[in-house]
């Protein structure tokens, strides 16, 4: 699995590096710190899928959701916040998951697993 990290804090991109590339069957091909990076980096790393921080700055995260799938239909979007409150907001806006940035390391996996074996 091809992943791509969208977050603007450098703890947490590192971090979620940190934890998938000790599993043998996830890649992490590229970062972003804001929304142009991300699509920059979707258009050229062309990834499985996008672990998008749902406060990303650049643009409205409802948007850069929109733009993704418009540039990439086959693209999964897992969206992450520290702000549980926002799920409803990031599924109703095409995310195909959420993510709790204080989610256990064991949990971020099965939800990023779950998320590839239902394709």
């Amino acid at each position: 699995m091809r992943l791509f990290l969208a977050d603007d804090q450098i703890k947490v991109r590192s971090a979620l590096r940190l934890l998938l590339e000790q599993e043998p069957d996830m890649a992490v091909v590229g970062e972003a710190a804001d929304a142009t990076g991300l699509l920059q980096g979707v258009a050229e790393k062309e990834p499985e899928l996008v672990l998008l921080d749902w406060e990303l700055p650049g643009l409205p995260s409802s948007q850069l959701l929109r733009l993704l799938q418009y540039e990439r239909p086959s693209l999964h979007i897992i969206a992450m916040s520290s702000r549980p409150e926002v799920a409803h907001l990031a599924l109703a806006a095409g995310a195909h998951r959420f993510l709790s940035k204080s989610e256990a390391p064991e949990q971020v996996l099965a939800i990023i697993r779950s998320l590839c074996s239902s394709r």
